[in-house]
């Protein structure tokens, strides 16, 4: 994979891909990844956003994003982008305020190209946590979620 930026995360290294004046994607990566500086303006802003919001929970991204994904991808993904740091909505009430089903919306968040940014962590099952990036279970991506909703003030069983 060719990144922009692989940057350090309380959690590990996030890559950044950038394609022209756009964030293309966002990849959690382990900590053992090698990390490199941005390469590109953008890159570095992008850094420079995901470094304050490790500061700062509440921050406001303000990025180019790259439109990618299906029709109903980009709705439920913008419904996230509703959802305020230190806030939590299930599958369910994600899915009730678009007329959906928690399923398919569960299958969105998954394919969320660019996490953080688009905040599908705050988006939990409705008995604990939930998955994370298509993965269930206690795992890295499930770690690294329950670290997002604490440095924003939330805990999840």
């Amino acid at each position: 994979m060719m990144f922009n930026a692989i940057i350090d995360a309380p959690f590990g290294k996030i890559g950044i891909r950038t394609e022209a004046s756009l964030v293309r994607e966002i990849v959690y990566l382990p900590a053992s990844t090698a990390g490199f500086a941005p390469d590109t303006p953008l890159a570095r802003e992008a850094a420079a956003q995901i470094h304050r919001y490790f500061e700062e929970a509440s921050m406001h991204f303000d990025l180019p994003l790259a439109s990618r994904g299906t029709a109903f991808q980009r709705r439920v993904w913008r419904a996230i982008s509703r959802i305020p740091p230190g806030e939590v909505w299930t599958y369910g009430q994600l899915a009730q305020s678009i007329d959906s089903v928690p399923r398919a919306v569960g299958q969105a968040c998954g394919s969320n190209p660019l996490p953080i940014v688009v905040p599908c962590h705050r988006v939990v099952g409705s008995n604990g946590l939930g998955g994370f990036a298509h993965h269930a279970g206690q795992n890295f991506f499930t770690d690294i979620k329950r670290w997002l909703l604490a440095h924003e003030g939330v805990k999840i069983a």
